[in-house]
């Protein structure tokens, strides 16, 4: 659980990652008992449970919650179950026993998980996919409230939006599309990235052989906990008295599940060991060296996007300097370091569709001594497209 929320950085996702590996939790069987447990499908209040006690990272804590009462109707009304901070807790002892993870990274993941809750004033959203790459990292630089998107158009195109003010009856801070600064953030982030990409690639390749190889481990110790609890039914069931009819029907099917859930587990790890051996290892350093290629791939998700950028992007500061019709963006990356760039704003009514300036030029120059249909097929030859990506035609030349 710790390890996937460092590579995903939300609870949710680590939840869903986990889901999909066919991951079991324990669970208590016989009440507060606690003496008898249940492997079952991991659910979300087991991942966010394990992520926010601080019993994993090595601290004893009592008080965590506390009571309220309220008048109602007249009447004292109490409820329980409220939760405290951190810092009001009754007793937190740090370094009381072994730990899974230290406390320094169980305090980042409290503040990532702070920072991921939905509507929080003033908190950056996790990527969470959509059309638009900056979504929860822009803030106005007049009036310090985030960005938000929307998307207009009969082919939906984002629109980033300071409504600060709007609240107030006064007018919106800035509007404008955002293709051409989302384009140009991610020209900024490859012309970064592009010295270490050799470096990062190698770190990914071996991320990914320790993935294949952690997946494989937790298969292993599933199958060696599902074969003891196999032999446990069994021996439960041959110590069982015969005459005892209804109890002996009972420990042979929980015996019968014990071993249909070691033929699963089986089955999965023969499955997951013949992927792993069948499956080539993907070339990063090809990747990397072709980074534009591979931000661009039709198998990188626009989530995969958001994660990399906020990966290496604080925040993003937007400024609009209507003198000369630009905006100003102060790009402030982690570690510190601060960059600004500045884009021409585009007119009401202005859009990234158009055709290439190189098409253009072909266009111009063969139009007085060839026809419609040579001019396209020519343009084809040559890899060019139209505006919208297409493959030219008279018509399109003609228009």
């Amino acid at each position: 659980i710790f390890s996937r929320f460092r590579q995903l950085g939300s609870a949710r996702q680590t939840h869903l990652a986990l889901h999909r590996e066919g991951m079991h939790f324990p669970r208590p069987s016989d009440g507060r008992k606690l003496t008898a447990l249940d492997w079952t499908p991991i659910r979300y209040r087991n991942v966010i449970s394990v992520l926010k006690n601080p019993f994993y990272a090595g601290a004893y804590a009592y008080g965590k919650s506390k009571s309220r009462t309220a008048v109602v109707d007249g009447r004292a009304h109490k409820t329980y179950g409220h939760i405290r901070p951190l810092d009001e807790y009754d007793v937190l002892l740090k370094d009381h026993h072994e730990r899974y993870i230290d406390w320094g990274i169980y305090g980042r993941n409290q503040k990532q998980l702070a920072i991921n809750a939905y509507g929080q004033r003033d908190g950056a959203k996790s990527g969470r996919g959509g059309r638009s790459l900056l979504i929860g990292l822009m803030t106005c630089g007049q009036c310090g409230h985030r960005l938000r998107v929307a998307y207009r158009g009969r082919y939906p195109y984002p629109v980033y939006q300071c409504i600060g003010r709007t609240a107030h009856g006064l007018p919106r801070c800035m509007c404008f599309g955002g293709q051409r600064v989302d384009t140009a953030i991610a020209r900024e982030l490859m012309r970064v990235v592009q010295p270490i990409a050799i470096q990062a690639a190698l770190v990914a390749e071996r991320t990914h052989m320790e993935t294949q190889r952690e997946q494989q481990r937790i298969l292993e110790l599933e199958l060696q906990q599902a074969r003891y609890e196999a032999s446990l039914a069994e021996r439960r069931y041959a110590a069982c008295d015969p005459d005892n009819r209804l109890i002996a029907a009972q420990l042979e099917k929980n015996w019968e599940t014990s071993l249909r859930r070691v033929s699963e587990y089986e089955a999965r790890l023969d499955d997951i060991k013949t992927h792993n051996s069948a499956t080539p290892t993907p070339d990063f350093t090809g990747l990397a060296e072709d980074l534009d290629a591979a931000w661009s791939s039709s198998s990188v998700t626009m989530r995969t996007r958001q994660q990399l950028v906020r990966a290496l992007i604080n925040d993003i500061t937007v400024n609009i300097d209507e003198a000369d019709c630009e905006i100003v963006l102060t790009i402030h990356w982690k570690g510190g370091r601060h960059s600004t760039l500045r884009l021409r704003k585009p007119q009401s009514g202005e859009h990234e569709c158009v055709t290439s300036d190189d098409a253009l030029a072909i266009i111009e120059s063969m139009a007085s001594r060839w026809s419609d249909e040579h001019i396209a097929a020519t343009l084809n030859r040559m890899g060019l497209p139209t505006a919208q990506g297409k493959s030219w035609t008279a018509k399109r030349v003609g228009s």
